[in-house]
């Protein structure tokens, strides 16, 4: 199942997007959306299961919230790191140089990586995060209450500025 900033889909996300969420952060400090969430109408269907942030080579990436890592590796062709956030949620970043372990433990807004060079689906670079509740997929730019986004526009035309999200629709 997946969970979107459209909502389409309705499975409780109250742990993410409660009271707690003040504690999400995005994965880089520059918050410019490439690509947003984009939730299939049904789970084994396309769709574009995170958002991808600009991002150059060498980009530190962030914690988005506190956790452990609980991978840090390769997955296909591209460098991943996951952290399992202490509400059970869990960020996973690509394409990342881990700068920590397996079993460290991070805090919000830490440096974890560094946005790695190599095949990516962004030209030039950009760094994917996508978010789970066990199986369910998260919109990440749901959990950042009150952050101000850059939304880009494909091919290169000029950015905007738009207000994220206030939560699922009620």
């Amino acid at each position: 199942m997946l969970v979107s900033a459209a909502g389409s889909t309705e499975p409780d996300v109250t742990r993410a997007t409660g009271a707690a969420t003040s504690a999400w952060r995005a994965p880089v400090a520059d918050l410019r959306v490439v690509a947003p969430f984009d939730a299939p109408a049904r789970p084994w269907l396309a769709g574009h299961r995170g958002v991808d942030l600009d991002a150059p080579v060498g980009t530190p990436v962030l914690a988005p919230r506190a956790g452990v890592v609980t991978y840090a590796g390769w997955v296909v062709d591209r460098p991943v790191l996951t952290v399992r956030h202490d509400d059970g949620l869990r960020s996973s970043v690509e394409p990342v140089d881990a700068l920590v372990e397996v079993g460290a433990r991070v805090v919000a807004g830490g440096v974890v990586g560094l946005v790695a060079e190599g095949r990516t689906h962004c030209t030039p670079t950009c760094v994917h995060w996508g978010v789970r509740d066990g199986d369910v997929y998260l919109d990440p730019m749901l959990l950042l209450r009150g952050a101000t986004v850059v939304l880009l526009a494909r091919r290169g035309g000029p950015g905007r500025r738009v207000g994220v999200s206030r939560g699922p629709p009620r």
